[in-house]
């Protein structure tokens, strides 16, 4: 029996996993990195070993340093969770080697499904349908288009879409690289790419004794930069032919290779309803909790059973309920190239309900760093139907107290409740269909309220105001007061006057004013009562609403010298660190409009910093391995206007 169990892992997964040891009498030991000495899963562990340094390469990717914790915390298992070292089959053979209970599959079959160039083979053994390799070397226009994956990769890393022949040379060699850095493998592989595809994928589990089950299918179609967003739990407009083609395909992936404990067989859908494999991961997913919903289970319990050497509690799973989607709340922004967002957290308030599920690493204060994964939390609902968990979990993001850097909660409210995902068959196209429109800024009434109420809940405190501070200022004592307010992240600016009388602030645009108060404010509105929360914090003002929530930039009265910047700078969109830059890049080089110039890392990401317009390299401040703050001058280009945009692309 287990009694300490070590989590190798940080944020949700590991909060979430110690959730089930609580309630398994399970003791639970954390690591973590100095950059998350303050974390929650840190302040939820019974106990927590330091591993030196802030980077994953340091720290969480150490495996002789997390097995050098476990015995120093006298752990008897340890849980990968996913990510970092969870598929590496020689942690796993580490983590035994020590006399160390591994919770995860066996270590034949990690190998087997590391190379994804090799699983397939294994697969195309044991009849699982696939995708034709296609050579590199001998493609042709017929082959188009290709899509380029890292043969050891996961979660987007070192994956390209190719739709011109002539820029496959280009592609390979940054694929390769990226594959190269994020697993130390650079070995990539070209197969069709297979238009307004669906990404299907089967939970599997199984015991020492032989029994594997098949718990259902899920979609995780809806995708940014090949890593998923919105996943759900059955995968919807699937005939019942289809869906046994798919237990049966991923149970003879799992018995091919010796299988146990939790894993998933990714498939990829055609528009004809073909499916083909895609790899097997070994390790519990991200978006388990549909499964766990849909099927009233407790995967990472049978996990930790399975690895105890019990049998799963009967020859086939339950019979599952329902229907359950997952969205994942990321802070970054979707509208300028899904750029990760840092900073302060000042508040994580999701309600709860029936049917509702939150599981996340961070509570209001924590902070949000440059070095790992910018995802906030998982937001899960379940329903009897795929319609009511869907609008179950919209509700539930609309109504969530988010304050701090920008997030993508608006798109994930929007996604649920576009048409397109509304119908049976979403796909992987989604976004680049519909990105533009999802992102656009709307409710430009409801956005001018909520500046109005942050306006009158700063006017109710009376402080003194001054350039910088949060309220208004005084033109003339007869004149109304005036407030600035810019709207995050679309830049709008709204100017909120506004007089005192006897009764409080009354606006200049005829709302009536039914109550103000510091954190909160009533109006009405073209007969319409509406309630606003207001928060302020590091000047920002946080307005939520029944309708919404809208963030707003507190705008001084006059310029700040310091946002002045001279034409055609280059400054880092976010902290960072400079990797690599153009070749042959130096003072005095022609650049061209869009071409890369500087790529910085952060947060698991490289970012391409773009010369905004053709002209002159008239200076370079960056170098490889410079760390940089955000806003740091990183270069100058001739005749140009600021930049505008950078071009994510995903490293680790």
């Amino acid at each position: 029996m287990i009694t300490t169990l070590l989590v190798a892992n940080r944020g949700e997964i590991a909060c979430r996993i110690f959730r089930t040891c609580r309630e398994l009498g399970i003791a639970t030991v954390a690591v973590y990195s100095d950059a998350d000495a303050g974390a929650l899963h840190v302040r939820e562990a019974d106990t927590a070993v330091r591993l030196p340094g802030a980077s994953p390469a340091d720290t969480y990717l150490r495996g002789d340093l997390v097995v050098a914790a476990a015995r120093a915390a006298g752990a008897d298992a340890v849980h990968p969770g996913y990510g970092f070292l969870s598929e590496n089959a020689g942690f796993a053979q580490q983590v035994q080697d020590a006399g160390i209970v591994w919770v995860g599959p066996p270590v034949k079959a990690i190998e087997l499904m590391a190379s994804k160039t090799r699983a397939k083979e294994l697969m195309a053994a044991a009849g699982v349908p696939l995708l034709a390799p296609v050579d590199p070397a001998g493609a042709t226009a017929a082959d188009l288009p290709l899509l380029l994956k890292a043969a050891a990769g996961g979660g987007g890393r070192g994956m390209r879409i190719v739709r011109d022949l002539g820029e496959l040379p280009g592609e390979l060699t940054t694929a390769s690289a990226e594959a190269a850095s994020a697993f130390g493998d650079g070995e990539v592989f070209a197969e069709p790419y297979v238009e307004r595809g669906r990404h299907v994928e089967v939970q599997v589990m199984a015991d020492a004794q032989g029994t594997v089950w098949a718990l259902g299918t899920r979609d995780c179609s809806l995708q940014r930069r090949h890593q998923k967003v919105i996943e759900e739990a059955p995968a919807p407009g699937l005939d019942d032919g289809l869906r046994r083609r798919l237990h049966d395909a991923a149970v003879a992936a799992a018995q091919a290779v010796g299988y146990r404990g939790a894993g998933t067989v990714e498939f990829l859908v055609s528009a004809e309803g073909r499916p083909y494999f895609l790899e097997m991961n070994t390790r519990l997913q991200v978006e388990h909790p549909v499964t766990e919903a849909v099927f009233g289970l407790d995967l990472v319990a049978l996990q930790l059973r399975v690895a105890e050497g019990g049998p799963l509690p009967a020859a086939a799973p339950p019979t599952p309920h329902g229907h359950a989607v997952e969205a994942r709340l990321y802070a970054e922004d979707p509208a300028a190239n899904w750029q990760p967002q840092t900073g302060t957290l000042h508040a994580l308030d999701v309600p709860d309900g029936p049917g509702l599920r939150l599981d996340t690493g961070y509570t209001g204060g924590d902070t949000i760093g440059v070095h790992y994964d910018p995802m906030l939390a998982k937001a899960v609902a379940h329903a009897g139907t795929r319609a009511e968990a869907v609008r179950l979990l919209a509700r539930l993001l609309e109504r969530a107290r988010i304050h701090g850097p920008v997030t993508n909660r608006d798109l994930l409210v929007r996604s649920l409740r576009h048409p397109d995902f509304a119908g049976s068959r979403p796909d992987t196209g989604f976004y680049d269909r519909h990105l533009t429109a999802l992102t656009r800024a709307e409710d430009e009434d409801g956005r001018r309220l909520a500046a109005t109420a942050a306006a009158l809940a700063r006017a109710a405190t009376r402080p003194a105001t001054g350039p910088g501070r949060f309220g208004a200022w005084r033109n003339l004592a007869s004149q109304p007061m005036t407030a600035g307010y810019r709207s995050e992240p679309d830049g709008t600016e709204y100017a909120i006057a506004y007089r005192t009388g006897r009764a409080g602030p009354l606006p200049e645009t005829g709302e009536r004013v039914v109550a103000a108060a510091p954190g909160h404010v009533t109006l009405e509105a073209g007969g319409v009562t509406r309630h606003f929360a207001v928060a302020v914090h590091d000047g920002r003002a946080y307005v939520d609403g029944a309708g919404g929530s809208y963030t707003f930039t507190v705008l001084p009265r006059f310029t700040d010298p310091a946002e002045r910047t001279e034409p055609g700078s280059l400054l880092a969109p976010m902290p960072g660190t400079v990797v690599r830059l153009a070749d042959g890049l130096a003072p005095g080089t022609a650049v061209e409009a869009g071409q890369p110039l500087i790529w910085l890392e952060a947060m698991k990401m490289e970012h391409r910093i773009l010369a905004p317009a053709s002209g002159t390299l008239t200076a370079l401040h960056a170098a490889p391995g410079l760390q940089v703050e955000v806003g740091a001058l990183l270069a100058v280009v001739s005749d140009t206007a600021a930049p505008d945009s950078t071009a994510p692309e995903e490293n680790a």
